[in-house]
């Protein structure tokens, strides 16, 4: 398989870089709703519930971060591309497009 193993390090690393500042937004979205603040229960409750959806969005961007410096650390090993599960060539659109991705369409379905 012939993979372009230096624009898949900078399509990485520019994913690694598009995450952390999605993090770093959705960490300050996170911060505690104070009590005291005078925004109405009902825009308290609503900002409540929004910060429990930015807080699950939190976590899948920080475990794509984990994922894509998992990826890096791996984009010059010989099985690089390959799925892990079925030892089968990830076509390198998948690649690009998630490339924290270890195995085929296939196999993760």
């Amino acid at each position: 398989m012939a993979i372009n193993r230096i624009e898949i390090r900078a399509t990485i690393e520019k994913e690694i870089s598009k995450t952390e500042k999605h993090i770093a937004e959705y960490k300050e979205l996170t911060r505690p709703v104070e009590p005291e603040n005078a925004i109405g229960r009902i825009s308290r409750m609503d900002a409540i519930n929004n910060k429990s959806v930015t807080e699950a969005a939190l976590r899948k961007a920080k475990e794509k971060l984990e994922k894509l410096r998992f990826a890096l650390t791996k984009v010059n090993d010989d099985d690089f591309g390959l799925c892990s599960k079925c030892k089968q060539a990830i076509p390198l659109g998948r690649i690009l497009i998630m490339p924290q991705s270890r195995t085929c369409v296939k196999c993760t379905k």
